[in-house]
């Protein structure tokens, strides 16, 4: 597979590869630094939507790896706007040997894979965010040291993020629960795909709306904001449903004495999460920060090295 676009893309075989290879480079990274191994290659990250994370992790991913990579701002390209996007994969296809991009619209992420001939990374769509579940992956394994028959719950806005964490939870055999408002599910389509999954690896997915209920003998609880990067029209409907979704000291008391916290960042403190947790003896935030550039490198190696 030339491409990075979703999790679901991906065999549970395939994925543990890139958590295996996540993990070696992360260990090599750590040891004194990683082979130049991508020397000579360039990634060109499209935003339409900005991200401290995505692109200095990228960025600092194609550096750590020899390569380099260029930032493409918004106003530069207009995707689909100034420029067609079947034009604007091709013209980068003619200068670089990767291309991230982080869209509004899935379609747009589809649109630069279909027309362009280098391979191209889903840095975050509508529907999901394939890098940033590779690096929640890698945050869980590297405590449990496994996902199977971890019981992951989530807490909040059935988001593109929470599809996400569905879908490689279900592959690698982790038990998947998630507590939202009614009204803010994922998809039924997702979630029909998700079960596919977990009946696959043996793990299970619950739905709830009870974030109590949902955080009994869960080892992960994972949040996000409420109210997300072009839903600023309903934030004040969703400030008004959301609060008793807080990730807060109460309910974390009521998971497995073992539990680790973790946000996709950025966080709304004291909003979907307290400070107390947030920084806090449970809170893995800052490590899940820093494997998404170790995960990315993963990918980056697999797409540029291990697929030719």
């Amino acid at each position: 597979m030339k491409d990075f676009l979703a999790v679901a893309d991906f065999s549970p075989e395939e994925l543990q590869k890139l958590l295996d290879l996540a993990v070696e480079l992360k260990n090599e990274r750590q040891a004194g630094g990683n082979a130049p191994i991508l020397q000579g290659k360039v990634l060109a990250m499209v935003f339409q939507k900005p991200s401290l994370r995505t692109r200095v992790s990228f960025d600092m991913a194609m550096r750590h790896l020899g390569g380099d990579a260029i930032y493409l701002s918004p106003a530069e390209i207009g995707l689909g706007k100034r420029e067609s996007i079947a034009d604007i994969a091709r013209v980068l296809s003619g200068y670089v040997d990767v291309i991230m991009a982080r869209v509004f619209a899935h379609e747009h992420v589809l649109g630069i894979a279909e027309w362009a001939d280098v391979p191209v990374i889903n840095g975050l769509s509508d529907y999901n965010h394939p890098c940033q579940a590779l690096a929640d992956a890698l945050t869980i394994y590297e405590r449990f040291n496994t996902l199977k028959d971890i019981n992951v719950t989530y807490v909040g806005d059935g988001n593109n993020v929470a599809v996400s964490l569905m879908y490689i939870s279900a592959k690698l055999g982790a038990n998947f629960t998630i507590a939202n408002p009614a009204g803010f599910d994922m998809s039924e389509d997702a979630i029909e795909l998700g079960h596919e999954f977990a009946k696959e690896s043996g793990s299970t997915i619950t739905l709830l709306e009870d974030p109590h209920a949902a955080v009994q003998n869960a080892h992960v609880i994972y949040t996000d904001t409420w109210t997300s990067m072009g839903q600023e029209e309903e934030a004040k409907k969703r400030e008004a449903v959301f609060p008793p979704y807080q990730v807060n000291a109460a309910l974390v008391a009521e998971a497995d004495p073992e539990v680790i916290v973790m946000h996709c960042l950025p966080a709304h403190r004291n909003h979907e999460i307290t400070d107390e947790v947030a920084d806090g003896p449970h809170s893995v935030l800052f490590p899940q920060a820093e494997n998404r550039m170790h995960a990315q490198k993963a990918v980056l190696v697999h797409l540029l090295r291990d697929a030719k």
